[in-house]
């Protein structure tokens, strides 16, 4: 069943996919979506590619998958899943009203499967009925409903998160700060390379950073940064015509050579290398 609303107003998608058999963004045919996607597996424990490395995807576990990222299914049949995109729900532009962002969304070094029991099974249930009825309900507030729903899912999953995944040690002031990092990296990471970019931005220090992500996700803040760079390098390296030196000038770098030298040292080869062996192999995407 797809139940797809395109708001009048604005042109945004929201999308409610369950258990189709051709859902998937396949991560070596089609080209990244849009859409930011919440996929709930419904089914028992399976695997999941996102970005060429592969996962286990348990039963009812629900993950957060960001716009861009290309992902494929053991059994798209068992999964149920919200997409959506900027025009619809900007979760930048509502973060205190559901305080994802950077977390959720765009802040996770891995996936991030949230376990649900038996009891949030039933909630999440329920919440994907009144989904279910109003998507059949076309009125004037259709769009404001979905929206409200959307909205209310958001929060529960953040909600979730917050216990599964953060540190105790951790507290809301500070994740506020590693939230605000990781959209920054998100917004900036094409032109600011540098912790200290960062750290300024957000009136820190460079070690107050490198502290707080120590509790958060053991990743160091210049880790966030290259990793996100490198991501970008390697879908534009494969899915566009661009030259390496092209890339390299809307990554940031002034030379090609500092460029080569960045990606090689990030992944083992250089970027002509990469594109051949991923033509080869696939599967090397995700290496890094």
């Amino acid at each position: 069943m797809l139940h797809a609303y395109h708001d009048p107003k604005t042109g945004g998608i929201l999308n409610l996919i369950c258990r189709e058999p051709g859902f998937e963004q396949h991560p070596f045919r089609t080209r990244p979506n849009r859409l930011l996607t919440i996929a709930w597996n419904v089914g028992s424990d399976q695997t999941i590619t996102v970005d060429g490395i592969t996962y286990v995807f348990p039963a009812q576990s629900i993950l957060p998958l960001m716009i861009s990222q290309l992902f494929s299914l053991e059994r798209p049949e068992t999964i149920v899943a919200w997409q959506f995109d900027r025009d619809f729900y900007c979760i930048v532009d509502h973060d205190k009203e559901v305080s994802c962002v950077g977390f959720l969304f765009y802040g996770a070094k891995d996936p991030m499967f949230l376990q649900i029991d038996a009891t949030e099974q039933r909630k999440f249930e329920a919440l994907l009925m009144v989904f279910d009825d109003e998507f059949l309900t076309n009125d004037t507030i259709q769009g404001e409903m979905l929206r409200m729903l959307l909205k209310r899912l958001i929060i529960k999953l953040t909600r979730l998160a917050k216990n599964q995944y953060l540190n105790p040690a951790l507290t809301e002031k500070d994740l506020d700060i590693v939230r605000q990092f990781n959209l920054l990296v998100e917004i900036n990471y094409r032109k600011l390379h540098t912790v200290s970019d960062y750290a300024d931005l957000l009136n820190k220090s460079p070690k107050t950073l490198s502290n707080l992500f120590a509790l958060y996700n053991e990743q160091s803040p210049l880790h966030i940064i290259h990793h996100r760079i490198t991501l970008e390098a390697k879908r534009l390296l494969l899915y566009t015509e661009k030259s390496t030196k092209e890339i390299a000038y809307e990554l940031g770098f002034d030379e090609v050579s500092h460029f080569s030298r960045f990606f090689k040292k990030q992944t083992g080869l250089p970027p002509s290398a990469f594109k051949d062996q991923a033509t080869i192999n696939p599967s090397s995407f995700g290496k890094n």
